[in-house]
Formats: C-alpha cells, structure tokens, sequence
C-alpha cells in the first residue's frame, strides 16, 4: 500500500465528517465520536410534543382562570393558578418525554463547544437581568409574592429550554443538520408557536415571535457555550421574570426605565454576533 492510499485509509478510521469540516476523532466526546444513545424523534413527533406542550399551557391557564377567576397577575393566588399549576404540568410532560426518549444526559450535556468569546452572551443577559427587575414593585408585592412568581418564571425556562434547546436541538442534529441550521430552525420554531399568543394578543404577537426568535438564537449559543441546557434554563426564566417585574404586576402601570435594558439587549447582541458570526465554531472547525 502507497503512502496516500495509507493516508486515505488512515483519515476514513481516524476523522469525522462534522458540519462540513473533517476533524480528528476525538473518542471522550461522544459526540463527535459514536452514535447517540436513546429513542429517535421524527419531525411530526417533535411537532406533537410542541402541541402537547403549549395545549397544556395554554388550555390549562384557560381552564384555571375559569375556575378560579384570576384575570391577571397581581396576586399570588392568581400566579399560583394561572402559571405554577399549567407551566408545571408542562414541565413535568417536557421531562417525561425527555426520559422516555433516553435524552436526558444529552439534553442537560451539550458536546458542542464554541469558543470562548460567546461567553458574552449569557454575560449580557445577566447584567440586563440584574438591572433591569424593578425591585420597588416586587417589594411591595411581598416576600410570597416574589417567590411564587420566581418558581413560575423558571418553570417557563426550564420547561422551554427543555423543549427548543433540548428536545428541539436534537432533533435537528439526528435528523444530519449543521450547526448553523440548528441554530436557525430551532430559533424560528421557538419564535413561531409565540405567535399562538395571537388568540390573546392580536396582531402584536407578531412582532413578539420575531423577537423571541432572537432570544432563541441567544439562548442557543448560552445552551453550547455553557455546555449543558442549565444555564440557559435559569436565565430564560429570570429574564422572563425581570419582564414580568417591569411591565405586568402593578396594578397602576407606570413606565419603569430598567425595562428598557432587556429591550436593548436584542439589538446589542445581534450587532456582536453579526460581527463575530464567523468566529463562533472552535478554531479547528474555522479553519479546516
């Protein structure tokens, strides 16, 4: 055997074809290295469990307004049955489904790392989280309040990471997609079943789903950065909180100004991601 077919032979054992770009095999990353363990979802599957989903969410807070009267969100009574009882049942489905498919170490686990830089992302998360909750009106909702309403916000992450981020992202990889088509399908299927907001919102919802579509893509990148669907989980929560906080639990609403920084948070983001969107893939991916 020549020196080249041995060098062929050699990369067909030795690399893997991952998005395109040959990369050594790297056998700790089971990943990169041999096939995923676990049940396989077809797209009509994964788009049965996203009805199932939001059906629970949405038909369950109909069902829990009707019976207990609670219009709004500006009691603890109100958030307890309104959202921890239908966004819990959620969850609980999300990670039913999760176990049942054998998905739950790949779904907490992501073997997709991108370079450090995208840290950025979460850390700007963190910071429009932590400036932009208002405090004063939370204070005067009490102690009770403010815990039941954080329980409810990070069943909201937790139950829709699990499924866009989790379910949603294997989903697409088994099915052979590149990263940045994951990327991209998982953030425009998130964004579009916000529009079923419509049947409460109207034609605002619109508007809505294109920005939870950025969110999507932010929280992907926070979901492979971190390495684990954690991070992402928690943060989509308190940002949904740091909303809630700012726009929806005073009875007589007011502008509140740290609101505004969740909403520049998109536009400062998509400005550093377009300028660094070539350098997202670890540098053996970028320059192979």
């Amino acid at each position: 055997m020549g020196p080249a077919n041995r060098r062929v032979r050699e990369g067909a054992v030795g690399e893997s074809i991952i998005c395109g770009y040959v990369l050594p095999m790297n056998t700790s990353d089971p990943a990169l290295s041999a096939p995923r363990a676990g049940r396989r979802l077809s797209y009509p599957m994964f788009a049965l469990v996203v009805i199932v989903y939001l059906a629970i969410i949405q038909l369950g807070g109909l069902l829990m307004k009707s019976l207990t009267g609670a219009e709004d969100m500006l009691s603890t009574r109100s958030v307890f049955y309104g959202m921890i009882i239908p966004l819990g049942a959620a969850l609980v489905f999300t990670y039913g489904v999760i176990a049942y498919l054998g998905w739950l170490r790949p779904v907490l686990h992501d073997d997709h790392p991108t370079r450090s830089w995208v840290r950025i992302v979460p850390i700007v998360f963190v910071v429009a989280i932590i400036f932009g909750i208002n405090y004063s009106a939370l204070a005067d909702k009490g102690l009770l309040y403010v815990l039941v309403l954080l329980i409810a916000t990070q069943f909201v992450g937790w139950g829709e990471e699990g499924v866009f981020r989790g379910i949603g992202v294997l989903v697409l990889r088994d099915h052979g997609l590149t990263e940045g088509r994951v990327a991209l399908w998982s953030s425009i299927v998130f964004g579009a079943v916000h529009l079923t907001n419509g049947i409460t919102h109207g034609v605002s919802a619109v508007p809505q789903a294109i920005m939870v579509s950025l969110a999507g893509y932010f929280f992907y990148l926070t979901r492979r950065v971190s390495r684990g669907n954690a991070i992402n989980s928690v943060l989509h929560g308190l940002f949904d909180f740091t909303l809630i906080s700012g726009t929806m639990i005073m009875a007589d609403p007011t502008f509140y100004p740290g609101t505004l920084l969740p909403i520049l948070l998109y536009p400062v983001l998509a400005i550093v991601l377009v300028i660094k969107r070539r350098s997202i893939e670890p540098a053996t991916l970028a320059t192979s």
